[in-house]
Order: structure tokens, then sequence, then C-alpha cells
């Protein structure tokens, strides 16, 4: 393995892991209605556990609602009662055909324990950067370069880690910032 080789692996890593981070954030909400807040939920559908997003379409019809559909009416029940499991909070309306989903205002309290949630997030995301820096340092060790290149790529790496950083903070600002707007 070269140089560049070691520096496009830590580029590759570095940015899944702020793709990590955005992707995470967007599951949590923010008093508006996103339906990447139901990925997690599985619901158990002929004695199997399936994502519900496979087993209905999910829809936003205003900016605090959500609607699901199921493809099978008969899986409306399972899918009230695996969002009621989920603990997000959620009291699920079932129609008949559809079920809807009032997201309820945040309180201040709430608010507060989301930003404390996603600092937690974008915590282990600087850690998994500072990791990411740790394995090319081990990598370019191994490589036996004279010290000045060494030391010229521990600079190049460290000065990665601190844009990366820079990025995670920023992408946690607007987090933080979207959660505390009423």
């Amino acid at each position: 393995m070269d140089t560049d080789m070691i520096m496009l692996d830590i580029t590759e890593k570095m940015d899944k892991a702020l793709e990590s981070l955005e992707k995470r954030l967007s599951t949590v909400r923010a008093g508006r209605a996103n339906p990447s807040s139901l990925d997690g939920i599985m619901v158990e559908y002929y004695g199997n556990m399936t994502p519900l997003k496979q087993l209905a379409t999910i829809s936003v019809p205003e900016a605090r609602q959500l609607l699901i559909k199921p493809f099978d009416k008969g899986s409306l029940k399972e899918i009230e009662k695996a969002i009621l499991a989920s603990n997000l909070g959620y009291n699920p309306g079932n129609d008949g055909e559809t079920i809807r989903i009032i997201i309820p205002e945040l309180t201040e309290e709430r608010r507060k324990e989301l930003v404390k949630q996603v600092k937690a997030i974008s915590e282990e995301s600087k850690v998994t950067i500072r990791n990411i820096r740790h394995d090319g340092l081990e990598d370019v060790k191994k490589l036996e370069l004279s010290e000045d290149i060494s030391k010229s790529l521990e600079k190049e790496i460290q000065d990665m880690v601190n844009e990366y950083n820079k990025k995670i903070e920023a992408t946690l600002k607007e987090k933080e910032q979207e959660l505390l707007t009423v």
C-alpha cells in the first residue's frame, strides 16, 4: 500500500463516518413529520419480523402528520402494535385503511433531551474519525518512510481530522438549531 492509497482510504472512511452521522441525525425527530423516524420499526408479519417500510407506504400529508398505508390491510393491527411498542412516543390512529400519526409538539424538556442525544451521536462520530486517524498513522508507520515524509503525512492526516471534525460540528449545530426552533 502506498501513501496515495492510504490517504484515499482515510478519506473514504471519513466520508462514510460523516454520511453515517447525517443518516443517524435524520432519524432524530424535531417536531416535524419525517418518515425516516419509522425506519427502525419491525412488524411481525406472518410470523416474520419485517421492516415497516417494506409493508406500507409512508407519506407526509401535513407538516406534523405521517400517513401509513399498508399494502395488505390485514397487517394494520400489527403495524399499529409495532409503532406503539417502538417507544417513539407516537400515538397511531387506525381508521381501518390507513394509520395516521400526529406528531406531538415537543416540550422544552424533550428538546433538551434530543439535543443531548444528537451531541452524543456526533461525539461517537468524532471517536470514529480519531480511530480512522489512528489506523492511518499505523499504516504510514508500516511503510517505513523517511522521517520528513512521515511527519508530512501525519500533518496531512491531522489536517483531514480537523476538517472532518469541523464538518461534524457544523452538522451538529444545524441539527441543534432545528431541534430548538419552536
